[in-house]
Order: C-alpha cells, then structure tokens, then sequence
C-alpha cells in the first residue's frame, strides 16, 4: 500500500509505504509490519500510532478502550497507552526512525493478532497520513495468487521476498494438513 503525502521538504511528495501483501507468520514467530516514508524522512520527534482499526472497544470495560497497539510520542514509548494484549511484545526500530523507518515489530504472535494493523503519523502535514498492513497467523497457511508481485527496486522488495519464502516453507515443506486461499487480486 503506497500513499502520497505532501510535506514541507522543499516541495517534494514524501510516500508512506506499508504492505500490499499480508504478512504470513506462524504462532511463537516474531514478525515486522513493515511501514517507512520515501523519501526517508526523519520521524524521531512525531508520534506514531500503531493500531487495529477493525477492533471495536467493549463498551463495558472502559480499559479496552486503549485503542493503541503501539504509541511512540515525545521521543519514547508510551507503554500505558498500548492494549494489555501487546505489552512488552512490540517495538519500532529506534535508530532507524531518523530514515523514516516506522516499522513494528510484534514478538511472539498468535492467531488473536490476526487482522490489519494501521500505523499514522497524526502531525505529518498532509491530508492521507498512514498505512495498513495485514498480519495472517496460523498454523498452516498457503496463498495460492492467480497472478504474481511485480518487483520494483524499492525497500519493500526483501519484505515480498520474506513472504515468498514463508509461503513456499508453509506449502511445500507439509504438503498435508495445509488450508489453501486463492485470491484474484493483483499484487505488486
């Protein structure tokens, strides 16, 4: 998913690039939502929101009304904003925030962290200011795409690749006891 952002950086349109492939994890695996802005742009000193837009809040318990799977404000980690279900299990890429990188990182993951992830950066002047990756956690899995990536040189390419290789190991490795999804939607 690429999004175009208009900035202040002379003029120039900055990106804001997820995944327009789920990414595919097993339980226990560690996964990275990828998420950066291109050209790089330094995003140390704005917030960044990770979030589940698809998760509604009980509206009996006032506690799961934390809405945020991961915030980063005023430089640092908010950790008592973040739902209880996430604590101590993510982290952005603190150096690398200075190239734009707004990657999550999610430890040990389960099939309840299924479902999309939005990351926005609510201070970037611009009209769109986010991204929406999908995570896909099970046992075993293999998509079956009626029509393949197109590969451009870009960061997301080793993110497709690590996808590519999560699929053949889900597919080929156990042929049996594996769920097949087709989908006619282009990719790429």
């Amino acid at each position: 998913l690429t999004l175009k952002i208009n900035s202040e950086l002379e003029g120039q349109q900055i990106l804001v690039v997820g995944s327009n492939l789920p990414i595919i994890a097993a339980p226990g695996d560690d996964v990275i939502l990828p998420c950066h802005l291109e050209p790089t742009f330094d995003v140390q000193g704005l917030t960044v929101e990770w979030s589940k837009p698809d998760l509604k809040p009980d509206p009996l318990d006032r506690l799961s009304r934390v809405e945020y799977v991961h915030l980063y404000r005023d430089r640092q980690e908010v950790p008592d904003m973040k739902m209880a279900s996430y604590f101590r299990r993510t982290e952005l890429f603190m150096d690398d925030m200075k190239h734009g990188n707004i990657s999550l990182k999610i430890l040990n993951v389960s099939e309840e962290d299924n479902g999309r992830y939005r990351c926005f950066i609510p201070k970037l002047r611009s009209r769109v200011k986010s991204a929406v990756v999908e995570l896909v956690v099970g046992e075993k899995i293999c998509f079956v795409f009626n029509s393949f990536p197109t590969f451009q040189a870009s960061f997301t390419n080793r993110f497709r690749l690590c996808w590519l290789l999560r699929c053949f190991l889900f597919c080929f490795l156990d042929p049996n006891n594996t769920k097949n999804l087709t989908t006619d939607r282009p990719l790429g």
